[in-house]
């Protein structure tokens, strides 16, 4: 069984400077993952050149320094040595859709040069999100479909799988997560079973379990019979074990307590209790 830890459960300790990316490795193999799925902000030395690629316009945005070249060579073999290959990506800052096509221009820049990041690690997946209004026009419709479907030709050369997650704006609607899928060839789900509109959670995991590609776990507390009382998890897995799934069981906790690494521990716990 495949386990991650969804880089934005350790935000915190990231934010703090207690952990950069290699100690992100070092924790993610200690805690018992078997892939590096990570968030974005923590390539830190990668930042600046993101915002300056969002900033300015570039006749070759995928283009990366010396200095970038270097670092990403560094985080290879740190993660080659852990035996932790990279799946999912979570790409923040990227998102399809703006009003402003110059905007839209922006993010796309910034996906063409994590499309370079993403293949130079080796990574199976990149989660793009929608992006847009909650509730969709049909004008706002067809800008994202075009925008993911410009991004999966670009990432199909590479081996690149690109994921929407249901994650803010149009994607915490079950129905337009389901109406995006449907419509986007080769577009797959980076499944969260937390991120949808209110009392519409059971309705998402059963609407689209069978889209997932990948999966985010969320808790945030744990009783004594190592369950989160505000969620359901162990539903939601049967919900997606029934749809035949066999990717990776990706842990993204946000603990009440702070504690990131204890609630990683029983978050995987959880998963292995009802997953395997």
């Amino acid at each position: 069984m495949k386990i991650s830890i969804g880089g934005y459960s350790f935000h915190r300790l990231l934010e703090s400077g207690k952990q950069d990316f290699f100690g992100y490795i070092t924790d993610s193999k200690a805690l018992g993952a078997t892939q590096l799925d990570p968030w974005n902000e923590q390539l830190a030395p990668l930042v600046p050149g993101d915002q300056t690629v969002k900033a300015e316009s570039t006749a070759n945005p995928a283009q990366l320094s010396a200095a970038e070249e270097t670092y990403l060579r560094q985080v290879l073999e740190a993660a080659e040595a852990a035996g932790l290959p990279f799946g999912c990506i979570a790409l923040d800052g990227a998102h399809i859709y703006e009003p402003e096509p110059e905007a839209r221009e922006a993010n796309s820049r910034l996906a063409s040069r994590w499309l370079q990041i993403a293949e130079k690690l080796g990574a199976a997946q990149l989660r793009v999100d929608a992006g847009g209004p909650e509730v969709l026009t049909d004008e706002n419709f067809d800008i994202i479909r075009a925008g993911y479907v410009d991004l999966i030709s670009r990432a199909q050369d590479k081996g690149i799988e690109i994921l929407i997650e249901n994650h803010w704006g149009p994607s915490v609607n079950p129905d337009q997560v389901v109406q995006i899928l449907e419509t986007i060839p080769g577009l797959g789900l980076l499944f969260d079973s937390h991120n949808w509109a209110e009392g519409r959670q059971h309705e998402g995991w059963e609407k689209c379990a069978r889209f997932a590609r990948s999966t985010h776990f969320k808790t945030f507390c744990f009783a004594e019979n190592g369950l989160d009382p505000s969620v359901d998890l162990p539903r939601c897995i049967a919900l997606l074990k029934a749809q035949g799934y066999n990717g990776c069981w990706g842990v993204e906790s946000v603990p009440e307590d702070g504690n990131e690494y204890d609630a990683v521990k029983k978050t995987i716990a959880l998963i292995n209790n009802y997953a395997a």
